[in-house]
């Protein structure tokens, strides 16, 4: 019972600590302990591994702003690839339109160039078959001049002079350069 009288007489941290069997000097030492076990924790175990949670958050955070840097570029190549596909598409079609103008030009001038050739070949068949009824006509005239020299020296032979006779022929051969 004296021991309840102290109790009572006591502070109240006294008599929980004289209730529950507290040692002081073992508490104290155990908290002493406490104390040094959380700073050597804080510094050695705490402190690296949240300096490692700060170093991994900032890499993430560094992570994403890349992602959306290169999600960006991404967006600005394909509009890119966008216009440089129309510009080529445009350029294809440039080239076609002047390749058909370009191909209706030399058609147009292959056909200009045929109606010249062919214009050329009928005039210089006309020329020959104009110079061949000349030369046929000059052939056909002396025919006809031998002819009617011929002709008429045999019913004239014995009937007409030799002035008369070749008076007969030039005249033959005038008439027949009339014709």
């Amino acid at each position: 019972m004296s021991s309840l009288l102290l109790v009572a007489a006591a502070g109240p941290v006294e008599q929980i600590a004289t209730t529950f069997g507290a040692n002081w000097p073992a508490l104290i030492s155990n908290a002493i302990s406490f104390v040094l076990v959380s700073l050597l924790l804080k510094k050695f175990a705490f402190g690296p591994i949240q300096k490692v949670l700060k170093e991994r958050a900032e890499k993430i955070e560094q992570g994403l702003a890349n992602a959306e840097r290169i999600k960006a570029e991404l967006a600005g190549a394909e509009a890119k690839a966008r216009d440089i596909v129309s510009q080529a598409g445009a350029q294809a079609t440039r080239m076609i339109e002047e390749a058909r103008a370009a191909a209706a030009a030399e058609s147009e001038r292959s056909r200009q160039q045929a109606i010249t050739d062919a214009q050329d070949i009928l005039s210089k068949a006309k020329a020959a078959a104009d110079n061949e009824l000349a030369r046929m006509k000059a052939e056909l005239r002396k025919e006809v001049t031998r002819l009617v020299v011929e002709t008429s020296a045999k019913v004239t032979a014995d009937v007409l002079t030799v002035d008369q006779k070749k008076r007969l022929a030039d005249d033959a051969n005038r008439l027949l350069a009339n014709n």
